[in-house]
Parts: C-alpha cells; structure tokens; sequence
C-alpha cells in the first residue's frame, strides 16, 4: 500500500471537526476521570470545486480513533481533547470511480476557544481539507504530515504552521 502525505477539516479532520463540535458536554471538571471514547469518522461527501476539481467521496475503511477529554470549560463542555488511533481513509473521484487509499492515522491535541477557534497541535499523518482562499495551502485535499500546528479562525480559516514535514494534496491522485 502506497502511504501518502496529508489535517486536515475540511476533509477528514472537517468531519472530525463536525463530530467535535457536536459532541455532548460532559460533566464539569479537569476531564480526570473519562477514559478514551470511540471517536468514529461519518463518510462525507465534497461537490466539484469545494477541495478537488471534481466531487469526491470520503470514508474510512479502517477506523480504530479514540478520543479523550483532557480539560473542560465550566459548562463542561471541552476545552482540550487528544486523538489517537489507526485510520485507513479512501477517497474517491466520484466522477470517473478513481480512488486511493490514505493513512490519516495521526495524532492531534485539539485546543477549543470560546470565540469559536480552535488549535490542532498535531503529529500527522492527517487529512485536512482547505478551500479556496480557506487558508494558507490552496484549496485541495491535504495529507500533512510529520509535526505542524493548524489554526482554525472562528470563521474556519486554516493555518498550517509546519514544524517538519510534508503536504501532499491526494485530489492529484485522482485526476
């Protein structure tokens, strides 16, 4: 199997994102307490021009992420959240049927604001999904990985600030 580089949200990470933020509070505290929780990845879909030139499928055809709240607001509602765990994603052309599989089985430390922001500080691979003029890398869907941070603005602008690593946007696969 070909290992691609990928946060990453957006496609994967996009619907991880979704998923975080929808996430039911959980009861106040320093998050001691709550063991790791299955943290499943939706199959999602991205019309033509949104990350690729042409719309594509994505679903996780190996999905073992786990998530555990490390720190939570007075709400409870998280304030930090780490993921972990194996996740083998295959995205398809739905245009033409041409897919590739990607490991997007980083890690990320996710840190949430109350303005809506929010920081991934992540050692990768992850997929992330930028849209045009969504961030600093151009619209694609992005294989980051090595170590880097990614920045969401309340508005959903990305900023990948890369420690070490590489970016591979996987829509090339696909043409």
């Amino acid at each position: 199997m070909r290992r691609m580089c990928n946060l990453g949200a957006a496609l994967v990470v996009g619907a991880l994102v979704a998923t975080v933020s929808t996430t039911p509070a959980v009861a106040a505290g320093d998050g001691a307490g709550h063991g790791w929780v299955p943290a499943p990845q939706q199959p999602f879909d991205q019309p033509a021009g949104a990350r690729c030139d042409f719309p594509i499928h994505v679903e996780a055809v190996m999905d073992e992420v786990r998530k555990k709240v490390l720190a939570e607001f007075p709400d409870g509602s998280p304030r930090r959240e780490m993921y972990q765990g194996a996740l083998l994603t295959k995205v398809t052309n739905t245009a033409t049927g041409v897919s590739t599989l990607v490991d997007a089985g980083g890690m990320a430390m996710v840190e949430y604001a109350t303005d809506g922001s929010m920081t991934w500080y992540v050692t990768g691979p992850v997929l992330f999904g930028f849209g045009e003029n969504g961030g600093n890398l151009p619209r694609g869907a992005w294989l980051i990985d090595g170590q880097f941070v990614v920045e969401f603005s309340p508005t959903n602008h990305k900023t990948l600030t890369m420690v070490h690593g590489t970016t591979h946007n996987v829509c090339m696969d696909l043409d």
